[in-house]
């Protein structure tokens, strides 16, 4: 015996759901590219001074790597933006693909300044929620390119 086929309203239902899930790539590379972006402007480490208020230091304020943050949050903005207007990228450097690899180098930068604090913010060793969600909106750029790398296939 052969298995039967699903049901045509299955089969429908899973057909018209399957664009939706692969069609979030586009939106996900603006919200995540821009909130990498932004996120570098948020406190990333925080803590009690020695005269006793609480400091904070936004990531652009702990060093390069900050600043590299924001450099490759923007970039993603500008691909998507480039995109939008209608540029096609080589077949051999896919769009996907960069922004796979900006996503990557986006959780390395914002992990190493989770695990290493720099020496200038000694006094505010603990880490804050902006750094949090530095690395979460990294993640959502490399979700965002393998969601856009499986909808061109």
């Amino acid at each position: 015996m052969s298995a039967q086929p699903p049901a045509r309203h299955l089969r429908d239902v899973r057909l018209r759901a399957r664009p939706r899930l692969f069609a979030l790539g586009a939106p996900l590379t603006w919200l995540g590219g821009t909130v990498l972006a932004v996120s570098s402007f948020t406190s990333w480490y925080s803590g009690n001074s020695v005269e006793g208020p609480t400091l904070s230091v936004t990531g652009w304020n702990s060093g390069t790597i900050g600043k590299l943050v924001f450099l490759v949050g923007a970039v993603v903005v500008c691909l998507a933006a480039l995109r939008r207007f209608g540029l096609e990228f080589p077949s051999l450097t896919p769009e996907p693909l960069i922004v796979i690899a900006l996503g990557a180098l986006g959780v390395a930068l914002v992990t190493i300044r989770l695990v290493s604090i720099p020496d200038s913010v000694v006094g505010t060793a603990g880490r804050s929620i902006g750094i949090w969600i530095s690395l979460l909106a990294a993640v959502a750029v490399v979700a965002a390119g393998v969601l856009r790398a499986a909808e061109e296939l």
